[in-house]
């Protein structure tokens, strides 16, 4: 099966970690090599890997401390508050708890706090990356022959495998792919990540789900999600709120890739990460509009459990 680099977009080698640069990609695969905590909030905050990438960072990050000298305890704690301040609406806090409460009941028990972490950062590691392959092999029963699938942003390199796969089983499927600016993860990720497992993928405006439903070109639409709530809720890229409305309007199933969580109760009680204006008035660097427009860019918007059609889950469990 086409493995993708959004995949597993950050491996560690010795003591540095490298992470896929996708602002680069796909006119370049470079990797950015992280040492510390500090060159970890970066990648995280300028974007440089987005969801599942950024949670890769935020554990692989307290490896790269863990040769910090004096009180280990104390200093993982202070790697995690740092981890959970990078973005408002990514809960990190669900994870880095649980390594904070390892080092702490390591200490207790009076047991090595550094062996403690690493093995249970690098067992979460490895049985993510079963669970996420898993979820490619239910993905790809999802998609029938004959489906003409719309999505949002990109989901990691899930996505484009299942169509793999899928293909794989003989099944003809086209798949339409917004933009999603500000960033265009979606033209820049998506479309390069199906076009490489061979799919046949569409570009389309981010306005344009709408007219593509009511004129019966979309008959599934699959996305991915950044949180989830208690009771179903999720939070995923803005744009997607507006392709849910649509797709119930127009009986179309609405499947989401979801990381069940109790950690918020509802959708409401997100957080929602407000980017810098900036981002929506400049595209790399280069200022798009006139001088004296201002941008405003909520970075996530939330689905209501009530939109959704169906949730391919996966635990992510420590």
């Amino acid at each position: 099966m086409f493995e993708s680099p959004l995949f597993w977009p950050a491996h560690i080698k010795g003591n540095t970690l490298y992470v896929l640069d996708e602002t680069l990609v796909p006119s370049k695969i470079k990797y950015i090599p992280v040492r510390n905590v500090k060159g970890a909030l970066a990648v995280i905050r300028d974007m440089k890997t987005r969801a599942f990438g950024q949670f890769l960072v935020v554990l692989n990050a307290f490896l790269l401390e863990l040769g910090h000298k004096g009180d280990l305890l104390a200093y993982v704690q202070k790697v995690a508050e740092q981890l959970n301040d990078s973005r408002p609406t990514f809960p990190f806090a669900e994870v880095t708890g649980i390594i904070v409460g390892v080092a702490h009941k390591a200490k207790a028990n009076g047991a090595d706090v550094r062996t403690a972490v690493t093995k249970t950062v690098e067992g979460f590691l490895a049985g993510i990356r079963g669970r996420r392959l898993e979820r490619v092999r239910q993905i790809a029963e999802s998609m029938k022959d004959g489906d003409r699938i719309l999505t949002h942003c990109n989901v990691s390199g899930e996505l484009a495998m299942a169509a793999s796969l899928a293909l794989a089983q003989g099944k003809k499927i086209k798949f339409y792919a917004t933009e999603t600016r500000p960033y265009m993860q979606g033209a820049k990720l998506t479309i390069w990540e199906l076009t490489q497992a061979k799919a046949q993928v569409i570009l389309v405006a981010d306005n344009a789900a709408g007219a593509l439903m009511a004129e019966g070109m979309v008959n599934k639409v699959i996305i991915g999600s950044d949180r989830s709530a208690a009771n179903g809720d999720i939070a995923n890229k803005i744009g997607s709120y507006q392709i849910a409305v649509l797709a119930k309007e127009f009986n179309i199933p609405l499947i989401v890739l979801t990381q069940p969580s109790k950690g918020v109760a509802e959708g409401e009680d997100m957080p929602i990460e407000q980017r810098s204006g900036m981002e929506v008035i400049q595209y790399e660097r280069k200022r798009l509009f006139p001088a004296g427009v201002v941008g405003f860019y909520p970075g996530f918007d939330v689905v209501p459990h009530q939109y959704i059609t169906k949730a391919i889950a996966i635990h992510a469990g420590l």
